[in-house]
């Protein structure tokens, strides 16, 4: 077995255990490999291997690597922080969720370039939970307001939220976080907004993910403990 596919093995158990765990016996997550500085052959690999969606952060990262994968794949997500004379470069590539929409003037450029090219797009609202300057998104106090704005966006669908905890080695630190965002979205779901759905809850990474499924979260962003550590080299 290799160690791809040993970790595939490893992450899987570790979902279904924490699922049953928390009465979530069943559920179905989605498992989003991330793929940044990871080189085709082991992206390749880990798709053969049962893998359906994966992501990447950088736009001229995915620019090169996927239209070199031989495997297929259902999905291919982008994560990362999005410039705006970058967005027709995405587009390019068809991604079927964007899930780092952190601002109204985003969401906008984002709907014009879509409109332009008679497309829409599925995102997600990203939520700076942790209200920390470095990461993007919305703050919590404001993110109400700015989704119903950008669900009236033509070219854009709401399909849930996403967020980061914090970067720590204990992952506890980060729960706080992840509960702030089910709560919130438990409030909008309750709100009904027109053409919008809250079918995705993505919080939670490779040192969080247990935390995150405890916390209500049906879509997990994995990546070294998937791949192993990345080289930034």
């Amino acid at each position: 077995m290799s160690q791809i596919a040993q970790n595939l093995k490893n992450v899987q158990e570790k979902i279904a255990q924490t699922l049953r765990q928390c009465g979530r016996d069943g559920e179905h997550i989605t498992l989003v490999a991330v793929t940044k500085t990871h080189p085709v052959e082991l992206i390749d690999e880990a798709l053969r291997l049962g893998i359906t969606h994966i992501a990447e952060n950088k736009v001229q990262e995915a620019e090169r690597k996927i239209p070199l994968l031989s495997a297929p794949y259902e999905a291919f997500h982008f994560i990362g922080r999005l410039q705006t004379n970058k967005i027709n470069k995405l587009l390019s590539l068809n991604p079927a969720l964007v899930q780092s929409v952190g601002s109204l003037y985003l969401a906008q450029e984002l709907n014009r370039s879509l409109g332009r090219k008679n497309l829409t797009q599925d995102i997600l609202v990203q939520i700076n939970t942790t209200a920390e300057e470095t990461k993007s998104g919305v703050d919590l106090d404001n993110a109400e307001d700015m989704i119903w704005q950008i669900a009236s966006l033509s070219s854009l669908r709401i399909r849930g939220l996403m967020t980061m905890g914090v970067m720590s080695l204990d992952p506890e630190k980060t729960r706080p976080f992840f509960r702030q965002l089910f709560a919130l979205k438990e409030k909008l779901e309750s709100q009904n907004i027109p053409g919008v759905s809250w079918e995705h809850l993505s919080m939670g990474m490779s040192g969080d993910f247990e935390v995150a499924l405890q916390e209500g979260a049906n879509m997990l962003r994995l990546g070294s403990v998937i791949f192993g550590q990345r080289n930034y080299g």
